[in-house]
Order: structure tokens, then C-alpha cells, then sequence
């Protein structure tokens, strides 16, 4: 399989991986994070990851590029997670997957969406959008995925999603 991650952090994900896929690319805003993902492959002697710093917005990838497209814990701090699941949707083959978590949803932390623009504003968070369950639902399937799996492991946990793209060029 070609894998994308994006929002890869230090990396971990990606590197645990590593043994199962041909390939993966992973990227991160955060030069930092990109520094420690390099040196935790460096140090395993993993070769078929590479790490770039690198937004889900800048990336330039052919459509149809990747089997498996990862976006974890990412979602809820993009400015427009609508556009993000459509590029994801337009890079994967027909039939790949795209294997999501998101913590920040409304249905357990309304209270939430009132402090975050504050924190935000006094530069004490960075962007976090609140939106709930069916809203990142809904932004899957108005993409064309087809939901495959869904799995909460409890309240006020994050919800894991495994969305598929159809398996024709149309769908």
C-alpha cells in the first residue's frame, strides 16, 4: 500500500506502520515535529517513510494517488476540514480508505466552542474547531465516502472513523 498521513506529528503512528505498507508520506505543519518523526525513523533504520514538513493545503498530489490516507487527531484543528476530506476523497485509488480520529466534538465538550476562540484570540490555543459526530459524518459522505466503521470507546472520547471511496473512477 501508498500511504499519506497527515498531521503525522512526531511521527509515531507512521513509524509503527512502516512494516505493513511499500510506503508512506507523512506530513506536518510543525517543523519540530518533523525533526523528532526523522530522528525516531534515523534511529530504527525505517526507509520507507519520509517525513515533510508540509500542510494538507499545500500538499500536491496527483487524484488517485494513495490506498490509505491517515488523518488523526488532525480534523478539529484545520481551518476547513470540508475542503481537507475532499482532497483526501480526490487522492485516494477507488476503493481506499481514509482512517480518521477526532477528539474535539461537540456532542461532549459544547462548553468548548465558547472557550476556544478566547484561548485562540489570547494566544494560549491554537485553532480548534468543535463540530460533533454526525457533522464529520455528514462532511464524509457529502465527499462520497461511504462509511465503514465507526467506533467511540466511550463518552468524551475520541470517535474513530473508517471512511471508504468508492470502488469505480465515478463514484
Amino acid at each position: 500500500m501508498q500511504v499519506l498521513e497527515f498531521g503525522c506529528g512526531t511521527g509515531s503512528t507512521a513509524i509503527i506502520h512502516a512494516d505493513y505498507v511499500k510506503y508512506i508520506r507523512a506530513i506536518d505543519i510543525s517543523v519540530n515535529m518533523i525533526a523528532i518523526a526523522k530522528g525516531k525513523a534515523e534511529a530504527q533504520n525505517i526507509n520507507n517513510v519520509t517525513f515533510e514538513q508540509l500542510t494538507i493545503e499545500e500538499l500536491d498530489v496527483e487524484d488517485c494517488t494513495y490506498d490509505a490516507v491517515l488523518g488523526l487527531s488532525i480534523l478539529h484543528l484545520l481551518e476547513n476540514k470540508k475542503y481537507a476530506i475532499a482532497k483526501v476523497y480526490r487522492m485516494l485509488k477507488p476503493g481506499g480508505i481514509f482512517v480518521s480520529s477526532t477528539a474535539f466534538l461537540g456532542d461532549n465538550i459544547a462548553w468548548f466552542k465558547i472557550i476556544a476562540p478566547i484561548g485562540r484570540f489570547l494566544g494560549v490555543f491554537p485553532l480548534f474547531k468543535v463540530f460533533k459526530v454526525e457533522e464529520l459524518v455528514t462532511s464524509l459522505t457529502d465527499a462520497g465516502f461511504a462509511i465503514d466503521y465507526k467506533w467511540q470507546p466511550g463518552k468524551n472520547k475520541a470517535v474513530f472513523i473508517v471512511a471508504k471511496k468508492g470502488d469505480s473512477f465515478n463514484s
